[in-house]
């Protein structure tokens, strides 16, 4: 079976739906049609660039091509996560935070499964490589964001609580552990819904574009199962990593609350 190419006419019929939605919102004086259609124009915009870029980077097969990639990808990816939050981090710190928990979350997911399960020849295939790091990055980027607004979130409103704790004797670690784990809680509910959803209520993506690119059923269900092992363990690292190293940056040697490392 082969899969079944989409002609510019086709996904104008699609785009009809968009369009639906723009009259509605004219209609019912929602005040979105204009976001609902620069939205839609710029995802085809981008989405046609990235084609033609990984076109290129896939003929190329080479190792550098597929790393700038990669590092692009990921560099946005921790921009987003860094400027999610309501409160932020003053200077780099922020940044500085979310492009290491990506990184870490992203080459341990990415590689196990390059190197175990998958294994591509060579290892580093773009085919394989950029595609699986731009599904763990969705991952990654939904957790860290939501670990690290709810610990910044929670630490700030709850600072008066914190403080007395600190001032009875308590370590910050166990002033700041629930707020962790909440915030690690939080992280991984998104994924955890995906799981629980999938097969039953929805087919996940992947898993429909494998079928619908004539792939046996059986065969999309195993990449699929894989694929969101993958991003259940990139999740937790992610939520983990902005939760912990955003306490790590809001105390210091002396186990004070700094909150005057956050913007105002």
């Amino acid at each position: 079976m082969t899969a079944i190419s989409l002609s510019p006419a086709d996904l104008a019929i699609g785009a009809s739906l968009v369009a639906f939605d723009a009259l509605l919102s004219v209609l019912l004086r929602l005040a979105l049609h204009r976001q609902v259609l620069w939205a839609a124009g710029r995802m085809v915009v981008q989405l046609v660039a990235v084609g033609y870029i990984l076109r290129a980077v896939f003929a190329l097969r080479h190792p550098a091509a597929t790393l700038l990639v990669v590092l692009v990808m990921s560099a946005i990816a921790a921009h987003e996560i860094a400027a999610r939050p309501e409160r932020r981090f003053k200077g780099w710190t922020g940044l500085g935070l979310s492009a290491g928990g990506v990184a870490i979350a992203t080459v341990v997911t990415v590689g196990l499964a390059l190197l175990t399960a998958i294994r591509p020849h060579p290892w580093y295939d773009p085919r394989y490589a950029i595609t699986l790091v731009g599904i763990v990055l969705g991952s990654v980027l939904n957790a860290g964001s939501l670990s690290l607004d709810t610990l910044l979130g929670g630490i700030t409103r709850e600072r008066g609580a914190i403080e007395a704790q600190l001032a009875l004797g308590a370590s910050f670690h166990q002033a700041t552990a629930r707020l962790l784990r909440e915030a690690i809680r939080r992280g991984l509910m998104p994924i955890i819904n995906q799981m629980s959803a999938a097969g039953l209520i929805t087919l996940p993506g992947i898993m429909t574009g494998q079928i619908l690119a004539g792939l046996d059923p059986l065969e999309a269900v195993k990449y699929q199962i894989l694929l969101m092992f993958l991003l259940a363990g990139a999740s937790g690292l992610s939520a983990l990593l902005m939760a912990y190293g955003a306490l790590r940056r809001l105390t210091d040697e002396r186990q004070r609350l700094r909150l005057d490392r956050l913007r105002e």
